[in-house]
């Protein structure tokens, strides 16, 4: 019994050292929005959580939601609803993003947005 304990802790650190280490720098973005800037002043609005969901308001209003991945400072999102979409959107989530920081990016269809973290969640 004891070496079942023993082992099942191991596991449990393993696994939280395995979290913290796939969350990097998005680990910032929990419990705060991240804001996508379009040239013409519209933006969309994405909530991200530590068990790999993300949701999100379009420029149109319009929600969206899904599962996220992360490898290194790429982030890519796989929307499931309000249906599957066909592939990922992946783009570049610093490491040493916080609260305030604002950085160029590109959208799904590679036009240019400026992602910025802001304080507050929906």
């Amino acid at each position: 019994m004891r070496t079942l304990l023993i082992s099942a802790a191991v596991l449990l650190a393993v696994g939280a050292a395995h979290a913290a280490a796939a969350t990097g720098g998005l680990a910032e973005a929990f419990g705060n929005t991240v804001k996508a800037t379009y040239p013409d002043g519209r933006f969309q609005r994405y909530w991200f959580k530590a068990d790999g969901t993300w949701r999100a308001i379009g420029r149109r209003g319009t929600a969206s939601s899904g599962k996220w991945t992360q490898a290194g400072e790429r982030v890519c999102l796989k929307q499931t609803k309000p249906f599957a979409g066909p592939f990922k959107y992946c783009t570049q989530f610093p490491d040493g993003a916080r609260l305030g920081a604002s950085w160029p990016a590109k959208d799904a269809g590679g036009g240019k947005i400026t992602l910025s973290l802001v304080k507050g969640g929906a």
